[in-house]
């Protein structure tokens, strides 16, 4: 029987409190948490990016008790030392053209390949994994979780401000890493071995040196026995992180439990998600998808509250009920995009924008 275990990656800013731009730690923040969290911290391409990751969890409230000590214990290090952190998957205004690239030959490979693409990387994500054994079975689920993306990317939405602009996008982010290649909604797969065969086949023609460069909103791992899920926004509030892990969980558990007893939802093209990628980027929780299944626009919010009920027969087993109740408090008090634009309309400030931020993504721990 397949576990379902949970582990929950997130991508913080390194902030000057004073100046509230982007700001390298020369990974004094890395070398400090480490000593606590050894290999759980660690450094990204940019200077001015934090990455935490929790150990492998049995269960949703496992996972909040990881995550929330992760950020406390890096925020603590990080003011430690003069800095602040937050949780934004873009800055409100620093450039990326002043930030340093960290030292390493995978970072220098990358830059080196994907030029001005990679330099201009400056974002920060959440990443999910859901643990599942069965490689056929996990293509399979990768196949038909992917209508979903765009309902709960809506929910993480938190990047509407890139280089001292409203963008007028609830997330601006993934129209940053759309520049990269091997993104965005991944294709169908027929089998495992299909997936092995595409993956071999750009090794051996030098496109890639490893799966690891694939960089799909959800994907099979090619070296853990997860489902990643690497679409959203790193949430402002960590009860936002674990509410959307706690859906994806129960969307690989619901959509296991339906192949296993010969039922399946109905898969549809890259080509139709993407609409409703582009829409949830675009509108947050705001906008409309199209619910594919009887060809009409629907209230994002609606979509997202249907989603919720085909989850829920499998949310008191998972243990997750708590965490996934919090959807409804996003759904009516707004996303992180929501909240960053009232605040600058209040005060015409990204400072200030900047500063709700950081006192946010420590909020409740």
């Amino acid at each position: 029987m397949e576990k379902f275990t949970l582990g929950i990656e997130e991508e913080y800013m390194v902030i000057d409190p004073a100046t509230r731009e982007l700001k390298s730690h020369d990974q004094k923040i890395v070398e400090l948490a480490s000593k606590a969290y050894s290999d759980q911290v660690k450094a990204e391409m940019h200077q001015a990016v934090v990455e935490v990751g929790t150990g492998i969890c049995g269960d949703v409230e496992q996972a909040r008790k990881e995550i929330s000590q992760l950020r406390r214990h890096v925020a603590e290090v990080a003011a430690s030392l003069g800095l602040r952190i937050g949780a934004s998957g873009t800055h409100p205004f620093s450039h990326w053209s002043k930030q340093l690239i960290t030292p390493n030959p995978r970072y220098d490979a990358i830059v080196n390949e994907m030029q001005e693409a990679a330099r201009s990387n400056l974002i920060f994500g959440l990443h999910v994994h859901v643990g599942i054994k069965d490689k056929d079975m996990a293509i399979h689920i990768m196949n038909t979780v992917r209508y979903f993306l765009p309902h709960v990317y809506a929910l993480s939405s938190n990047s509407p401000f890139w280089e001292g602009r409203n963008t007028g996008f609830k997330s601006f982010r993934t129209k940053v890493f759309d520049k990269f290649p091997r993104t965005g909604i991944p294709d169908s797969f027929t089998s495992w071995d299909e997936f092995k065969n595409y993956i071999n086949l750009l090794i051996k023609t030098n496109c890639i040196d490893n799966a690891k460069k694939i960089w799909w909103d959800v994907r099979v791992h090619p070296f853990f026995d997860t489902i990643e899920f690497r679409i959203c926004d790193v949430p402002m509030r960590v009860e936002e992180s674990v509410a959307i892990t706690a859906i994806f969980q129960a969307l690989v558990v619901k959509l296991y439990k339906l192949r296993m007893e010969n039922m399946s939802f109905i898969m549809y093209s890259r080509a139709l998600i993407n609409e409703n990628k582009w829409r949830a980027s675009r509108y947050g929780l705001d906008g409309r998808l199209i619910d594919f299944g009887i060809q009409h626009e629907k209230d994002t919010r609606d979509l997202i509250r249907e989603l919720l009920e085909f989850i829920d027969d499998v949310v008191d087993e998972l243990g997750s009920r708590h965490a996934i109740q919090y959807a409804h408090k996003i759904l009516h008090e707004g996303t992180g995009a929501d909240r960053q634009l009232t605040v600058f309309s209040h005060t015409s400030s990204l400072e200030r924008v900047v500063d709700y931020i950081v006192e946010q993504t420590v909020h409740g721990l």
